[in-house]
């Protein structure tokens, strides 16, 4: 390293961001990117350890260590080259992903982590300013045809690499533009959607074929793909939302969240939706049913939306700030995470369970919920217990369930005949392969709802094996 005691003489640099009473009022990205000369005094913290369990924390297997001494010299071109060489989309991740590598840094043992997710995200937006990321079209084609079912990340890295091999590769996706839940899923004010648009012009210029509005299995057929295409992939994610089955359920003013933010969305690129469809928070009290990051999105939306009030509930107990034993380094802790949404207002509970919705004349008006503790059945296995006289109610004109998801959805797989697992889930063997011969897996759609970095990792992983089974052999890294 070019610094041996760079971690001794340097703090870890708090995130920038832009004022709460500013941000607020627009769906821009709340995140401000730091100045170079912050940005090499971070890389320099990096300790150059002798075994970097920033790999094992990276599904992806970034060259972390590599890549930060190099943006401490000042060596931008070649960072970028060693960030791009593991990650398809690291101007995405850079920005959204929970950044699981920072968890298992070295430094992070007994003092703060590098702030290896920056560092990213700086390599690649200094790339980009600079004009280095430009389109580079394979210089030979096989003749092989690839159609790629899906277009979220995984689908896109896996079409990427796939075009890299110089297979014929066609994304299909059945909303109106690439990008999946990046692009309809995830709010412009933690991922503006131009930083798409860059990227997939690029993979345009070097061949990669996108139908958009065009959904496999209804209107291009499973039996067309069969015949069309030399081998497939099906990364059309983990799509069908869990619900929440309790009496009142039916009322009007309660959407699942995904449902939510892609209106949001669409709305904040221009489209206009019909007032009988409209999902708007406005002048609203809003209550957020879930504690994850896509509850997170649905609170921060609901804010620049102008809700009256915003509450967020959890059903388990609130997570604790720091490390415990259940969690030692390296692990990835389960830990309180206070987003920039939740720094934006509202109120947070845990260890809350909705028991009932009520309201009059077919619209919400209150959830009558209970206070829950955590407890062990004679088997050791745990039970979720209502807290006896602890029953209370929250207001509430606009419910957002934000409880994750179940499995991917069954049309297009029961057409191709595609065997699914025991979670519902697309089986598959170690290469990736279904039970269904040339046609492959990725992404939550084969392992369940999960991080944007595995999904990264699962589209490379699945065009290794694809491009093996095309060609007999690949140079495509696993």
């Amino acid at each position: 390293m070019g610094d041996v005691k760079g971690f001794l003489k340097i703090k870890r640099g708090h995130s920038d961001y832009r004022p709460v009473s500013e941000r607020v009022k627009d769906y821009k990205e709340v995140a401000v990117l730091r100045p170079e000369a912050k940005s090499r005094d971070q890389g320099s913290r990096c300790m150059d350890c002798g075994v970097p369990f920033c790999h094992w924390g990276c599904p992806l297997g970034n060259y972390v260590p590599e890549w930060n001494d190099l943006v401490y010299r000042g060596h931008w071109k070649k960072a970028m080259e060693s960030l791009s060489s593991t990650n398809n989309l690291p101007e995405v991740t850079g920005r959204i992903c929970p950044a699981i590598c920072e968890f298992a840094c070295v430094l992070g043992y007994n003092d703060d982590p590098v702030t290896i997710r920056e560092n990213e995200l700086d390599i690649i937006e200094h790339a980009f300013k600079k004009g280095w990321i430009k389109a580079n079209p394979p210089k030979k084609r096989t003749g092989k045809k690839v159609a790629v079912i899906g277009s979220g990340p995984s689908g896109l890295a896996c079409a990427a690499q796939l075009n890299k091999a110089g297979h014929k590769v066609t994304v299909f996706e059945r909303d109106e533009k690439a990008g999946g839940i990046m692009r309809f899923g995830i709010p412009d004010f933690k991922l503006d959607k131009s930083v798409l648009d860059r990227r997939i012009k690029i993979w345009k210029k070097e061949g990669i074929i996108f139908k958009t509005s065009t959904e496999a299995g209804a209107d291009y057929k499973a039996s067309r793909l069969k015949k069309d295409f030399d081998a497939i992939v099906l990364a059309g994610g983990s799509r069908v939302p869990r619900d929440l089955t309790i009496p009142g359920r039916e009322l009007g003013g309660i959407h699942f969240a995904m449902d939510y933010l892609m209106q949001s969305n669409r709305r904040v690129s221009g489209k206009k939706i019909g007032l009988s469809e409209l999902i708007d928070a406005k002048n609203k009290k809003v209550v957020v049913i879930g504690g994850g990051d896509t509850g997170s999105d649905c609170v921060g939306t609901a804010h620049r939306q102008g809700a009256s009030s915003v509450t967020q509930i959890e059903l388990l107990p609130q997570p604790p700030e720091c490390r415990t034993k259940a969690f030692p380094w390296p692990k990835y802790p389960m830990l309180l995470k206070t987003t920039t949404s939740h720094e934006e207002g509202g109120a947070r509970y845990w260890s809350v369970s909705t028991k009932r919705f009520e309201g009059a004349g077919g619209k919400l008006k209150k959830l009558i919920c209970v206070k829950v503790e955590l407890g062990r059945d004679d088997k050791g296995c745990m039970l979720i217990k209502d807290v006896p006289g602890s029953e209370f109610e929250i207001e509430a004109d606009l419910v957002v369930l934000a409880l994750g998801f179940l499995h991917p959805e069954k049309g297009l797989l029961g057409q191709l005949g595609i065997e699914l697992d025991a979670r519902g889930n697309v089986k598959t063997g170690a290469d990736n392969a279904t039970s269904v011969r040339k046609i492959f897996a990725a992404g939550d759609m084969r392992r369940g709802q999960s991080l944007i970095v595995w999904a990264v990792s699962e589209g490379r992983r699945a065009a290794h094996f694809v491009d093996k089974f095309l060609m007999g052999s690949t140079r495509l890294p696993l």
